[in-house]
């Protein structure tokens, strides 16, 4: 979301092949536990062939989205901005989802809309291994985590475990309100 903030311009890779274990359908908060993972569930093919993120469908069997919702409410319900955005939030894990990437378009555009994020949104129509604009695309990989140097913020379980970097952008809101524009656009980000 560092990036995205300081972007006149954002374009989503949607035609690459999915890849597991990225941020593309999971996220993680400060659970009283520590960093816990809110994990979208997907269908897997039976033939092993490759789909493209734009074709991957949500695996609904299980009540992931009233789970989600409810280890939000249990982590953030005592923020100082989780009952200012819950109005707003509750919708996308009131409904039925399919597509995973229109999920998390929806996502996006609300999440973009309450920080107060003003750029322009596209997603790509072809694949490109070497895209012309600024490549981001190793973001979205949870298996290399990396540290950012971003700088701290309060967070709800702070005092019992401390502080934890690379959480969804969830938590900087609802610790951090209003001010979480003003946190993004002043971090610094190392898109090389």
């Amino acid at each position: 979301m560092v990036a995205i903030s300081q972007a006149d311009a954002v374009v989503f890779e949607v035609q690459d092949n999915y890849q597991k274990q990225t941020y593309r359908n999971r996220a993680y908060i400060s659970h009283s536990g520590g960093k816990m993972l809110l994990g979208v569930p997907i269908i897997h093919l039976k033939d092993n062939k490759r789909k493209k993120t734009s074709e991957i469908c949500v695996e609904n069997e299980v009540p992931w989205l009233y789970n989600h919702w409810k280890s939000l409410q249990t982590a953030y319900r005592t923020s100082p901005f989780f009952e200012y955005y819950e109005e707003d939030l509750a919708p996308l894990f009131k409904k039925e989802v399919t597509s995973l990437l229109d999920f998390n378009m929806e996502i996006i555009e609300v999440l973009l809309d309450l920080i107060g994020i003003d750029v322009s949104i596209s997603k790509t129509t072809e694949f490109h291994k070497n895209p012309e604009q600024l490549d981001g695309r190793f973001l979205a990989d949870a298996k290399k985590e990396k540290d950012h140097g971003f700088e701290t913020y309060h967070q709800v379980f702070e005092n019992v475990i401390g502080f934890i970097p690379n959480l969804s952008v969830l938590d900087l809101l609802f610790n951090e309100g209003p001010n979480t524009i003003s946190y993004l656009e002043s971090q610094k980000l190392d898109l090389e």
